[in-house]
């Protein structure tokens, strides 16, 4: 529990100093979710949603918190609703996750179609994971380690380029000494997190 509380007052202070920052907010409610603070957890969610609700994630955790807490039929409404954004973007493996979710509270949900977008790619572009769009490779690997490589294989340029801005925040909010390696795991989750590279799917996009 330590170190949940850990990254509790981290997070809560990153969203604090800057209130705008969605990935500070998303980054809290992961927290509280592990912590079984459910009602935090909500509030968290909630303002990440607030400031992208484009986000199939965000709807996912949200409905686990109201799930949890007993409010079976809310978490319906996340997931139904984080569903048709994650249709909308092609977004399968959340979508299907979230399928899978209604599923086991009785909710029978089609399964999303294959995105035309993840079957054809030209010449230098990517499917990404996180915008869940094609868009032009990064043309190399941005560290030299299996992160690095998997970036390279699945994030295109521009979501690179705002994880850079992201980043900088990251270090500057949570104070990372990045010669700690304490402080290079905390940096390192918050990119996974960002990118969507957390829960290691590697096969969208590929014909």
């Amino acid at each position: 529990m330590g170190d949940t509380e850990g990254r509790i007052e981290q997070f809560r202070k990153m969203a604090a100093e800057d209130p705008e920052n969605e990935l500070g907010h998303f980054s809290l409610g992961r927290a509280y979710l592990d912590a079984g603070r459910y009602d935090d957890a909500i509030a968290s969610f909630g303002r990440a949603i607030d400031l992208n609700r484009g986000t199939p994630r965000a709807y996912q955790f949200i409905a686990s918190a109201y799930v949890k807490k007993g409010e079976k039929d809310r978490g319906i409404e996340f997931l139904s609703r984080g569903m048709r954004i994650a249709d909308e973007r092609g977004d399968r493996t959340a979508g299907e996750e979230m399928r899978r979710s209604l599923e086991e509270l009785g909710i029978a949900s089609p399964r999303l179609a294959e995105p035309e977008a993840a079957r054809a790619l030209g010449e230098g572009e990517v499917f990404c994971h996180r915008c869940v769009r094609i868009g032009r490779k990064l043309g190399g690997e941005p560290m030299r380690n299996a992160l690095g490589r998997e970036i390279g294989e699945k994030i295109c340029q521009l979501c690179w380029r705002e994880w850079i801005a992201m980043g900088t925040k990251v270090i500057n909010e949570l104070h990372l000494a990045m010669a700690d390696p304490e402080s290079q795991r905390v940096f390192e989750q918050h990119m996974r997190e960002f990118l969507d590279l957390e829960s290691g799917v590697g096969d969208r996009g590929k014909g």
